[in-house]
């Protein structure tokens, strides 16, 4: 290694290097069409050209990606060598996984470091197609709308892990719905992260890609769930999902990052809303080492409405970072964005909520806020709600608050009965409860609200013993 080189940016290098040798393969092979090619060359290119971040660049001021030196000698899995299947020994044989997995009234589609498991899964809903296996009619799809919705925005916003997930694209999955259709169950794809294939390294790299075209009056509801295969398996994930709303069409996306601790994940949800197109969704990031997820949604035709509810926890020595973005480029749209943060031990989350009202953008309602609750005096939240207006004629607002426990809601429980401990517990998932109220699967509502409740239980980390009379909340900024 050079002495310049610093060992993340020997990350940047590395994985340059072998997308051009997977490259390489795959043309030797004649196995890439090519969409394809063009899709993975423009990717290795833009992710040349762009800098490694480092504490200097604003979008990534807060989260050092120092740690991904770990992942120079992993096992780069699927992504450097020819699959379509999975080896017998994968993860979801294991309890580990089957435990994780949740019980939905929904198709089920498993990929393991982003190669679908046939046997694992349920058959595919029509319109429903891997990239290696599309048809003519589902290659022309994929071909007009891959890498078309992250490249959207201007070429100083694109997603530095957008383009590297370009160029390591070699499958993934395409769910189309066609024209008034409205699916009979939701789709619940399960991004499973294995242990490595080989004893030489003791850590996975996967690269994860999802395509979702609704067409004009569609309705569809989409569950992606991320878990890890194995408590303790390092892992680097690299996952990006693209979503193009046509006129009319109404999706609810579910986003669920419930990985082990061991692991790292970098995704995005890039989102495309036509005219009178719906879109809500939800998320939730708890137990990475390192969890950076990035949001970029584009009011592309009048009339869209967008609301997007967000939850994370992030304890131990944790990092969860959250950035979105709704670019309202158009006029009578609205946005409305709830995020709330438990960050115990010595965590750190971070949260960059970004509004921008185009001049054109005439009638915009945009809301966002921010909560965040502190259950240790080390942990740590930078939150920064950002709104940028070029029109005079719209409603927006935002805010953000850093509190710990209110200690007048703590004494009414107890002087109701409720021990001190069961209080905390009480008023610490509260605050995140009402958010998950809010979904619209009740399968997803319970199997949520089981897992949050007993792991508030188990981990005292999230439950708050600092309570403090003079709550220290912070409004930033209402326009």
């Amino acid at each position: 290694m050079s002495a310049s080189v610093t060992p993340a940016a020997e990350f940047h290098q590395h994985a340059l290097t072998l997308a051009a040798a997977q490259s390489a393969a795959m043309a030797r092979d004649n196995s890439s069409p090519a969409w394809m090619t063009t899709l993975r060359e423009q990717g290795a290119a833009d992710f040349a050209r762009t800098s490694w971040p480092g504490r200097k660049t604003e979008q990534w001021k807060y989260t050092s990606l120092q740690s991904f030196q770990d992942f120079l000698a992993a096992d780069w899995g699927s992504a450097t060598v020819a699959a379509t299947t999975v080896d017998a020994d994968a993860a979801t044989s294991g309890s580990a996984v089957s435990s994780s997995l949740l019980t939905l009234s929904a198709t089920r589609l498993i990929f393991v470091d982003g190669v679908f498991d046939a046997e694992a899964s349920d058959a595919m809903p029509s319109g429903t197609t891997l990239f290696s296996l599309a048809d003519a009619a589902a290659e022309k799809i994929i071909a007009d709308n891959l890498g078309r919705v992250a490249g959207s925005v201007d070429a100083q916003r694109r997603n530095l892990f957008a383009m590297l997930n370009n160029a390591w694209t070699r499958d993934g999955l395409l769910v189309h719905v066609p024209r008034s259709v409205t699916l009979e169950k939701p789709i619940y794809i399960a991004h499973v992260s294995s242990a490595p294939s080989t004893q030489r390294t003791d850590a996975t790299v996967a690269n994860q890609r999802v395509l979702v075209v609704m067409e004009e009056g569609s309705n569809a509801q989409i569950i992606e769930h991320y878990i890890g295969s194995e408590p303790g398996q390092p892992a680097f994930v690299n996952a990006l999902t693209e979503i193009q709303l046509g006129n009319n069409a109404q999706l609810h996306h579910t986003r669920l990052n419930m990985e082990d601790e061991a692991l790292s994940h970098v995704g995005g949800v890039h989102l495309n809303l036509q005219r009178d197109s719906r879109f809500s969704g939800f998320t939730i990031a708890e137990g990475s080492r390192l969890k950076r997820i990035d949001y970029q949604m584009n009011h592309c035709g009048q009339g869209a409405e967008l609301k997007l509810d967000g939850v994370y926890l992030a304890r131990h020595k944790q990092l969860v970072d959250y950035h979105t973005t709704i670019e309202h480029r158009v006029p009578h749209c609205t946005s409305q964005e709830v995020f709330r943060g438990i960050i115990g031990d010595k965590a750190k989350a971070v949260f960059n909520g970004r509004i921008h009202i185009h001049k054109d953008a005439q009638k915009t309602l945009a809301e966002l806020n921010n909560r965040n609750l502190l259950t240790s005096n080390s942990a740590e939240i930078d939150t920064k709600p950002e709104l940028e207006i070029y029109a005079d004629d719209v409603r927006c607002a935002h805010g953000a608050t850093i509190s710990q426990l209110d200690e007048t809601a703590l004494y009414y429980l107890q002087s109701r009965g409720i021990s001190p401990a069961q209080a905390r517990v009480m008023l610490s998932f509260g605050f995140i409860n009402e958010l998950l109220q809010g979904l619209p699967h009740e399968d997803i509502k319970t199997a949520l609200g089981t897992h949050l409740s007993a792991l508030f239980a188990a981990d005292r980390a999230l439950v708050s013993d600092v309570a403090l009379a003079d709550v220290d909340a912070v409004e930033k900024g209402r326009a």
